[in-house]
């Protein structure tokens, strides 16, 4: 199944695990806080309300100054900025269509970021390669034979996370947490070596 039926039919708590998950695995472009969301996530355990937790979070987050391509590689500025907005934008409410709407939007801005990083992308901004459209295509059957290595494995985790979620409900939320911070380690090296290169 695609991700994009995966979306179009997770649970309010999928499609919440989902958005979270594409923030918890990007956060670091931000802060250096592994466990800012924890308490987002413990709100999905046990079902409860998060605008409270919600709202700290927001406050970390806009404390930051937006980032800026200035001293940075190719995309970086961007990728901070997507990663920012997915925070910021994130429903109070776990329901209705803004909670599918923010899923679906967090989906496409991870992996937009992720391919901003991508070492194997030889996408430059003028080519106009890293466009939300690709984006979109990678989503469909069979749209990972096309993305490069970093956004697969992006696309591989999104997935992973609608599942666990679609086939245990909260007892995959666990798995889920896991899932993202793997994703997060490798979000954290790729940037750490682009520093380096610069270097």
């Amino acid at each position: 199944m695609s991700l994009e039926d995966l979306i179009a039919q997770a649970d309010a708590r999928g499609l919440a695990a989902s958005g979270l998950a594409c923030s918890d695995r990007c956060v670091s472009l931000l802060v250096d806080d592994d466990e800012l969301l924890r308490p987002l996530w413990a709100h999905l355990v046990d079902d409860s309300d998060w605008s409270e937790s919600l709202a700290k979070v927001r406050a970390a987050v806009d404390a930051v100054e937006p980032g800026s391509d200035s001293g940075a590689g190719f995309g970086e500025g961007e990728a901070a900025g997507l990663a920012r907005r997915m925070l910021l934008t994130a429903p109070a409410e776990r329901s209705g269509a803004a909670l599918r709407e923010w899923a679906d939007a967090c989906s496409l801005a991870s992996l937009r970021l992720h391919r901003l990083l991508d070492p194997a992308d030889p996408a430059e901004p003028s080519e106009g390669a890293v466009t939300a459209g690709s984006d979109e295509a990678v989503r469909g059957a069979d749209g990972a034979e096309e993305a490069p290595p970093l956004v697969a494995a992006e696309l591989g985790r999104q997935i992973v996370v609608l599942q666990l979620l679609a086939e245990h409900g909260p007892q995959g939320l666990r798995r889920a947490v896991d899932v993202s911070g793997e994703g997060r380690r490798v979000l954290r090296a790729v940037v750490s070596r682009r520093a380096r290169g610069r270097g």
